[in-house]
């Protein structure tokens, strides 16, 4: 069997005709002529290489097809009647609300999390709900790279920003609602840092972290964006990006006049960092201003998984971000979030190994972060089970964003009248509707009762996860979450025994 989609996927809105396959190309056993149904050969046939990345794109998110043959679905979650680890064994003591699931992690400024949990960069669809709940749950999030793409009012001044106000108002989103847990970090790519995203995001902004991207698993190397004309070729190049053909050259100019110039491409750069640009470069930004410093790595050859861990402990580097897939993007190449990337459960267990090893050498490891497709709590607790005392935080990046615009949608109809008719049982306005607001009420007050519902959804939904994990802790007789282990595993498959 392949465990791989056939050529049709809900990236492209593609679909094979027939019911009979064949596995191996994902084609149609049959391939007739005639045919134009819009199977991705047919597709791609038609529109050319843009069909490399999905087509539905936009105000959506999207994440692997692929269905891998191993993942936490192999490991049950152990039980225990007897006794009580990191709570006093009595009644009183031994309860689910007395599940400690607060971390702290940073290596010259401590951050404290509510929970166990992080929030991995974006900056598109509902981002303020999406910052403004991670602030309300007490969790750290990242602000997606080249957000500086998205700021109309940006100015740049002899290849550096001078001007990002949009970078400001992301970063109130969250400090609005701040409640001493967790950090917003703006994330950097290559060119965001050549540009100097960091230096105005601290010195103007007041940003207290950044982010430095090495790739994420639904997309290791940068993205390319098809550019409409030579015009905005021309802008992009301006703002630093790499763009293919060069449209400044005058040959493909007057090749653009006479119609025989090429489609117009806009690059970004692969990532060439290496241990000399990291200590010269952290304690640059740490002069300025900088706290706390993260890099977010995929599950690239175990060798650089090695190498960028090493290089974060040497400078003291706070968090590191491990994507595997089959996580999600909102715009990487198809095959790439399908095929590419150790798959979540392997690269923890890859990291974890490579962590114990390294404890030797580096005592003050960065704290470990894991993430890629997790949506629930029980693969939460799984994860950090399986880390094993050494993965401080699981990341949930595409879940929470959902919780931001379904609740942001149940909002609006509770707001026109046209209450769902599978929450008209639970009330008629947001006050009765969303349950968790009396918990929001507890931290922030009354005036919780006008917070965004988008954000009130976004805590709601983590508020489950929190909950869930403590049940699921209590169920182990572990009362503080940092006690979980292997031993809270059950294999189910000789695939998960071996991490066991």
């Amino acid at each position: 069997m392949s465990y791989s989609p056939n050529l049709n996927s809900g990236f492209t809105f593609t679909q094979n005709r027939s019911k009979y396959q064949t596995s191996t190309s994902g084609m149609c056993s049959l391939c007739m002529e005639g045919c134009v149904t819009p199977c991705e050969i047919g597709l791609s046939a038609v529109l050319g290489a843009k069909t490399v990345y999905p087509t539905t794109t936009g105000a959506n998110q999207i994440a692997s097809e692929k269905n891998y043959p191993f993942d936490y679905s192999h490991f049950n979650i152990n039980g225990r009647v007897f006794g009580a680890q990191g709570a006093e064994a009595s009644y009183e003591s031994a309860t689910i609300f007395n599940v400690k699931l607060e971390k702290t992690y940073g290596t010259l400024n401590p951050v404290r999390l509510a929970m166990p949990i992080i929030m991995p960069a974006l900056i598109k669809l509902n981002w303020k709900d999406y910052f403004a709940g991670a602030a309300m749950a007490g969790v750290t999030c990242m602000i997606g790279e080249d957000a500086k793409s998205k700021d109309p009012e940006l100015k740049i001044k002899d290849g550096k920003i001078v001007d990002f106000p949009f970078m400001g108002q992301i970063l109130d989103t969250f400090r609005k609602y701040y409640r001493g847990y967790g950090q917003i970090v703006p994330q950097c790519n290559v060119e965001d840092d050549m540009l100097g995203v960091p230096e105005i995001a601290i010195t103007k902004y007041g940003a207290e972290a950044i982010e430095f991207k090495f790739g994420q698993s639904a997309k290791g190397t940068q993205p390319v964006n098809l550019l409409p004309d030579l015009e905005t070729a021309l802008q992009k190049q301006q703002m630093g990006f790499i763009v293919h053909p060069d449209p400044s050259d005058p040959a493909v100019q007057e090749a653009y006049k006479s119609r025989t110039c090429p489609n117009f491409y806009m690059y970004g750069r692969l990532p060439l960092w290496d241990e000399n640009f990291f200590k010269n470069r952290i304690a640059e930004l740490r002069a300025l201003g900088m706290k706390n410093v993260y890099f977010k790595m995929a599950g690239y050859d175990p060798a650089d998984i090695e190498r960028v861990l090493c290089i974060a402990a040497e400078n003291q580097v706070d968090m590191v971000t491990f994507d595997g897939a089959s996580g999600g993007s909102g715009y990487s190449p198809s095959a790439m979030m399908n095929e590419w990337c150790l798959p979540t459960v392997t690269l923890e267990a890859k990291v974890t190994e490579i962590v114990k090893k390294l404890k030797a050498r580096y005592p003050a490891m960065p704290a470990i972060a894991i993430t890629g497709g997790f949506a629930s709590e029980d693969t939460v607790f799984k994860a950090l089970a399986l880390g094993d005392g050494h993965i401080t935080a699981v990341g949930m990046c595409r879940a929470p964003m959902a919780a931001a615009m379904n609740s942001a949608a149940v909002g609006k109809l509770i707001a026109n009248g046209t209450i769902p008719e599978h929450l008209k049982k639970y009330g008629s306005t947001v006050q009765e509707i969303f349950g968790d607001l009396p918990d929001l009420r507890a931290i922030y007050g009354v005036e919780a009762d006008s917070f965004s519902p988008g954000a009130i959804g976004v805590f709601s939904y983590l508020h489950k996860i929190a909950f869930g994990l403590q049940h699921f802790a209590a169920l182990n007789r572990k009362f503080d979450i940092s006690l979980a282990d292997r031993s809270d595993l059950i294999p189910l498959t000789s695939e998960a025994e071996k991490l066991i």
